[in-house]
């Protein structure tokens, strides 16, 4: 028995497990995990604005990134 909450484990594959194995770091790990647990946990809108905030400073971390070499790549 899992001892993750139930909104962690809709479906059959848990939001920690994806962002493990595609190699997220912290800000678009979160985007995963508040995507997918928005229909569930009780805040549609509140876990989607979260969402919206790690995706808006991973962004805003490419975009300075972006900047100061050249390359959107590094």
């Amino acid at each position: 028995m899992s001892k993750t909450p139930s909104h962690y484990n809709q479906g059959n594959i848990e939001p920690i497990d994806v962002i493990e194995d595609w190699g997220l770091g912290f800000n678009l790990g979160n985007v995963i995990k508040y995507v997918a647990r928005a229909e569930y946990k009780g805040s549609r809108i509140q876990d989607l604005k979260k969402a919206s905030y790690y995706l808006n400073r991973e962004l805003h971390n490419v975009q300075a990134q972006f900047k100061e070499t050249g390359s959107e790549e590094s």
